[in-house]
């Protein structure tokens, strides 16, 4: 008995951990494609600028990233 309470808690436990850490089957996560773009100009400080200029370029979104702050598009793969 003590060890069925112990294989049951054991599997309920990783059941909670590979939910939480979404590994579990019941998450769905489409892939991110990057591209540097190829219009932005200078550094990259506003987000939004960034984004805009990747709708643009046909992306859905943009981001800056980087030491040199440099404005990535993104889209669904």
């Amino acid at each position: 008995m003590k060890l069925s309470m112990r294989l049951v808690s054991a599997v309920l436990l990783l059941f909670v951990i590979f939910v939480n850490t979404g590994m579990g089957p019941f998450t769905v996560e489409a892939r991110k494609c990057e591209s540097l773009s190829q219009k932005f100009k200078g550094a990259c400080v506003s987000e939004s600028n960034c984004a805009n200029v990747c709708h643009g370029e046909g992306f859905s979104g943009g981001d800056c990233r980087g030491l040199r702050r440099r404005c990535f598009c993104t889209k669904q793969c």
